[in-house]
């Protein structure tokens, strides 16, 4: 006997709210027509991937930003309405936009 079971023995007259499972996991963000540039640079001898030209919210920016750095397990920031990711993850990145729908330009290199 589950725990729905002995609820219901106890409380036979309730009826239970629930919510329909969402079966699309993906990550929603405002996807735009102009490509996001991903670019390679080096500050203070350590490499870093950067990524700006996008044109959404900055609470949309900051989500991407969250979700970049946990799938690459990376450190990074957000500035100025640019990522900023440690090391040179250019191509893991432009991939990761692209399964979520973006258009990614890659700058240099």
């Amino acid at each position: 006997m589950d725990l729905k079971d002995q609820l219901k023995n106890l409380f036979p007259d309730h009826v239970s709210e629930e919510k329909p499972n969402q079966e699309n996991n993906e990550p929603s963000y405002w996807l735009q027509d102009d490509p996001i540039i991903c670019k390679y640079e080096k500050r203070k001898g350590k490499p870093v991937t950067i990524l700006e030209g996008y044109n959404g919210a900055d609470s949309d920016f900051k989500k991407l930003a969250k979700d970049l750095k946990s799938y690459l397990g990376v450190g990074g920031s957000f500035k100025k309405e640019t990522i900023i990711i440690q090391g040179d993850y250019r191509d893991k990145i432009m991939d990761f936009l692209k399964e979520n729908g973006f258009s990614v330009k890659r700058v240099g290199g």
